[in-house]
């Protein structure tokens, strides 16, 4: 069992919702955890996948975690079922789904090599699932060992989880999230390199993991993206796997994806009969041709006769002009093929290199990042220029002479388009054959025109695809970023405190302070903000309250700080509690703490709970001299004052004491006035509206400036365990 650490989004023991009852953590991932829960109602074990809360609010991975609740529709005993997502109060989202009991394909890879046999019931069991996905255009894209499930350790139970693709940054996973690649390197299909993927890719996938089990260790991936790209051109290494498994991963696994199985259905099938393999792609120049061999004629069956003709001697002259003409051809062919062999006509035909599929080719300018330029060139003349183009930017390069299917003017048209985007601040080139994908980004409006002006026709010559160049300003203008506080404040204003006259340069990280009242708020505002920032970095040092708190923040009086200090004790356990959370059945102890220097006035402490109730600490009927000189008690230096006090205490010396009970969970505030004079003629009611106390509060405080000295805070939370 993974052990839990403090910061992670739930304990164990913890209910969410009133209704799922957290055991254990399953796993860690880098962008959400999965935990082991049990419903309360039902008795029914379920897993919870729970997006990291700096996640949460991204809506790309929102949509991740959406596009995998939508897996509910397929029905399959192979596909894990999933119900919805929630989120939690405090904002926390995750999806809810069956739990499968089992060991995974790559605790199974771990412990070494998988028979054949097994293995071969894990594929069709798996490709029942996929063709059950399949049939509702559901991809899953990410297919390994870690995604598949043997429930009770069955073989022929095999569940595929996991179908959301925003899941695994653990070391050796290398697993990539983007625009462009979502998988597995060493199980992802060629395609998927390119951004390119249909149900062919998990076909591959599938085939990738069985070979991986059956040797006991992952494919072989490469140590930089040139090697990653030059072995995912390359058939899989199927040497010593026996029939039918080998021939079974073979077809699976074709690097080209026309000539592997076209479905899932293909696999079923070649599975119910290993040995009719008939052919699935036509006109297959690699196919293997077996011709019967010529008959063998019996001495019994002499040869046909020739017809009868007459016969007249040739002249010597003409029979040796026939053999000279022979042996000069020879020689002509024989030299034909030396010269091809070694280079003699290269200059006219241009020397022949081995072919690339796909015709992959990514370069770029990332502006944080080294340049770089990584995959197929069709001619040395291009390598030469992309090298030199590489050494200018301090990048790198690592391209590889291949051919492929691309227009004869493939080198020119895609310089032409990097010659067009080197000015620009940010730059990136993907071309997989003629089809190219360009983007960059720039700030300088006249550049901007000047490069869109250069594609406003299409790109150059045969290739064809989109340009999205983008205009980001030098300076992001603080006024832009204000309007966006003043629009989502819903706590008081919010504040930039690295805000300048000219605004954000583009090394500057947006920072903003402040209270909000709903994590839904902090969400919006950091989503937003992002949006505008570009690539400045959105630090948002912001304290998320509740609704109640908030409407009495805006109604408390403005004095500063005076240092006054809180303390929180667990009374059950006489522990300290930095953290100031409680859970339901403790009983929260409070400590004030004077600083050396506050010898005179007087002191007012209240409880502002999450219902919108206060609860005066200090003074109160029980406790009515609440001067500094009181309670110091003829103590110098920092003095520390009990408020709330530990049950079995409470019941001796009739102060107040507190046990938390599930019915106003959430947020509180403890609120500590240091004041020249008794701040109300009387004392206040024990507990009291909090919005009329604050209203009080301002009035007092409106009606004389230096009656309250100071004002310091403190949260309080309570939650279920």
């Amino acid at each position: 069992m993974i052990v839990s650490r403090p910061s992670d989004a739930f304990q164990p023991g913890e209910l969410l919702n009133n209704t799922y009852r957290i055991e254990e953590l399953l796993g860690r991932g880098g962008t959400s955890d999965v935990y082991k829960a049990r419903s309360e109602i039902s008795g029914r074990l379920v897993a919870l996948k729970v997006l990291k809360s700096e996640f949460s609010g991204n809506d790309d991975y929102l949509v991740l975690l959406t596009r995998e609740e939508e897996i509910r529709e397929v029905r399959h005993d192979a596909v894990v079922r999933y119900s919805e997502n929630h989120r939690t109060q405090d904002g926390h989202v995750y999806l809810l789904m069956d739990y499968v009991e089992g060991p995974g394909l790559d605790r199974k890879l771990k412990q070494g090599p998988m028979s054949a046999e097994d293995l071969l019931v894990v594929c069709r069991r798996v490709a029942e699932g996929l063709e059950a996905a399949h049939r509702r255009n559901i991809v899953h894209r990410d297919l390994s060992p870690d995604n598949i499930i043997l429930r009770g350790g069955d073989p022929a139970q095999a569940v595929i989880i996991d179908f959301g693709i925003a899941k695994d940054t653990n070391p050796g996973a290398q697993t990539i999230v983007g625009n462009e690649f979502a998988g597995k390197y060493a199980y992802a299909a060629p395609e998927q390199l390119n951004g390119q993927t249909d149900a062919r890719s998990d076909i591959y996938s599938l085939g990738a993991l069985l070979l991986a089990n059956y040797r006991g260790a992952a494919p072989e991936i490469g140590k930089n993206p040139m090697e990653v790209v030059r072995k995912k051109g390359e058939p899989l290494d199927t040497d010593g796997v026996p029939e039918p498994l080998k021939t079974l991963i073979e077809r699976m696994t074709d690097p080209v994806p026309a000539k592997r199985f076209q479905s899932a259905a293909d696999v079923l099938e070649y599975l119910r009969a290993p040995d009719q393999t008939g052919d699935t792609v036509e006109d297959d120049p690699d196919a293997t041709v077996i011709v019967p061999p010529p008959r063998k004629v019996e001495p019994s069956e002499p040869p046909a006769a020739a017809p009868a003709r007459s016969i007249s001697p040739a002249p010597k002259r003409k029979s040796r002009g026939g053999v000279m003409a022979m042996l000069a051809a020879l020689v002509l062919v024989l030299g034909g093929i030396g010269g091809y062999v070694f280079g003699a006509f290269d200059g006219l035909m241009g020397p022949a290199y081995p072919p690339a599929d796909p015709f992959s080719l990514i370069v770029e300018k990332p502006g944080t990042s080294p340049a770089s330029a990584v995959g197929y060139v069709p001619d040395d003349g291009m390598q030469a220029a992309l090298d030199r183009m590489m050494a200018g930017l301090s990048g790198t390069a690592e391209l590889t002479l291949a051919s492929g299917a691309i227009e004869d003017d493939w080198s020119t048209d895609v310089l032409t388009v990097l010659d067009h985007l080197e000015p620009l601040d940010k730059w990136r080139v993907v071309m997989n054959g003629d089809k190219a994908r360009v983007s960059g980004t720039t700030s300088d409006p006249a550049l901007h025109d000047r490069v869109m002006a250069a594609f406003s026709a299409g790109l150059p010559g045969g290739l064809d695809g989109e340009v999205d160049i983008e205009l980001q300003p030098v300076f992001l203008a603080t006024e832009a970023v204000t309007s966006v506080l003043d629009e989502l404040a819903d706590c008081g204003a919010l504040a930039l405190p690295g805000a300048t006259s000219v605004g954000f340069g583009p090394q500057n990280n947006v920072v903003v302070t402040g209270k909000v009242a709903e994590t839904a708020t902090r969400i919006t505002l950091f989503d937003t903000l992002r949006d505008l920032a570009g690539d400045r970095d959105v630090v948002l040092d912001v304290e998320v309250l509740n609704p109640t708190l908030c409407l009495i923040e805006s109604h408390l009086p403005d004095a500063p700080p005076g240092g006054i200090g809180v303390d929180y004790i667990v009374g059950d356990r006489n522990a300290p509690n930095p953290s100031g959370r409680f859970f339901v059945g403790e009983n929260p102890v409070i400590d004030v703490v004077l600083p050396a220097n506050m010898t005179d006035g007087y002191l007012t402490v209240s409880i502002l709970d999450v219902s919108g109730n206060v609860f005066h600490l200090l003074p109160n009927l029980n406790r009515q001299d609440n001067s500094i000189a009181a309670l110091r008690q003829g103590r110098d230096g920092e003095v520390s004052v009990r408020v709330a006090y530990g049950l079995d205490e409470a019941a001796q010396n009739g102060r107040l004491a507190f046990r938390v009970d599930d019915s106003t969970l959430g947020k509180s505030k403890v609120i500590v006035l240091h004041s020249a004079q008794p701040l109300f003629d009387g004392l206040r009611p024990t507990s009291e509206s909090a919005v009329g106390y604050a209203r009080a509060l301002q009035d007092n405080f409106e009606a004389d400036h230096n009656s309250i000295l100071s004002l310091d805070s403190r949260l309080l939370e309570t939650a279920r365990p």
